[in-house]
């Protein structure tokens, strides 16, 4: 197999569940060893697509390969190429963590001794090792999500789809995830990660993938999508509003170029985009004292990815596009 082949691509997938339209021609690939993270906000599609690339939905039209197989055509051989791990934890509360991973391992055809010695591995791996022979039930949340991805890994999958993987956990728990993934790139998995977390994004993914009401509506690295959405922009804060329009006039002759300069009389601040970010406070600072303008804040605000995903939408990843049907990732598998 060539390493120059995406491990997946999605090639305009579409899916409707009723009068909706989940998704609508939705694109991308990932190449090997790297994360793609696909941001949106709940019923965007992001669960849809995945539920394609997993074989566990048919498209109504588009093409969705792993490692080069049509996961249409060719199910059984793409699902020995995949690990899936959805928004809940596919735990059995019943079982201790050694003995999840042994029963997924045993399903998967493994010989009893090989799927122990795979068990004991990636619970030594994913830090389970001393809670092995713990019953599950009494498993933190972050403990469960790790051995979730533990079960997913079984196999030795070489790509890995995680559908909003650190959902419900806490803080520390998502810290722990995150090195969890990190770990896992660099061993070579090629990632999938849904999220909702701008902040999970822009720490995790090499790629990120934004969709919206079932549309792909923007690709890139971080900094590709920083930059479409304007880039860094100094804002000046006034203690009084009648200077705004003198300090609007200094802004543009220090941004220089066709930066357009944005005022906002209820908060008494001007914005302005910059392309040079070196020294331009203090020169602003300068400029404005020069000019004897009372200000209450300067400062030099770097674009977000909330930023980007506000300009491209109009709306926040935290207000729900349209339901896109499907029903949650809950236990599938490989």
């Amino acid at each position: 197999m060539s390493t120059d082949l995406p491990a997946v691509v999605a090639d305009g997938l579409r899916k409707r569940f009723g009068g909706t339209e989940a998704l609508r021609g939705v694109s991308f690939e990932i190449p090997r060893a790297t994360v793609l993270g696909v941001l949106g906000p709940n019923g965007a599609g992001k669960t849809t697509a995945v539920r394609i690339l997993t074989t566990l939905l048919r498209p109504d039209s588009g093409r969705a390969l792993i490692d080069g197989i049509d996961v249409v055509e060719h199910p059984r051989l793409a699902r020995a190429r995949i690990g899936l791990t959805g928004q809940y934890a596919a735990v059995d509360e019943r079982l201790t963590g050694f003995e999840n991973l042994l029963l997924v391992g045993r399903l998967f055809h493994m010989r009893r001794r090989a799927a122990a010695t795979r068990a004991r591995e990636l619970l030594d791996r994913f830090s389970l090792d001393e809670a092995a022979d713990r019953v599950v039930k009494g498993y933190s949340g972050g403990m469960r999500r790790r051995l979730d991805i533990a079960m997913s890994l079984i196999a030795r999958p070489s790509v890995l789809f995680l559908d909003e993987p650190t959902t419900g956990l806490d803080p520390r728990s998502r810290l722990e995830m995150w090195d969890v993934i990190d770990g896992l790139v660099a061993d070579g998995t090629t990632l999938l990660l849904t999220t909702q977390y701008l902040d999970e994004a822009e720490r995790l993914a090499d790629d990120i993938v934004v969709i919206d009401h079932g549309n792909v509506i923007a690709r890139g690295t971080e900094e590709e999508l920083k930059a479409a959405s304007g880039g860094a922009r100094v804002e000046v804060t006034l203690a009084d509003a009648s200077g705004l329009h003198l300090v609007s006039g200094l802004l543009v002759g220090i941004a220089a170029g066709d930066a357009t300069e944005s005022i906002d009389a209820d908060t008494r601040t001007v914005t302005i985009p910059v392309t040079v970010t070196d020294h331009v406070v203090p020169t602003v600072v300068r400029a404005l004292d020069a000019a004897g303008i009372d200000v209450t804040d300067v400062a030099l605000r770097q674009p977000t990815l909330d930023d980007v995903f506000l300009e491209l939408t109009g709306h926040t990843t935290e207000q729900p596009a349209d339901d896109d049907g499907s029903a949650p990732t809950r236990g599938a598998r490989r």
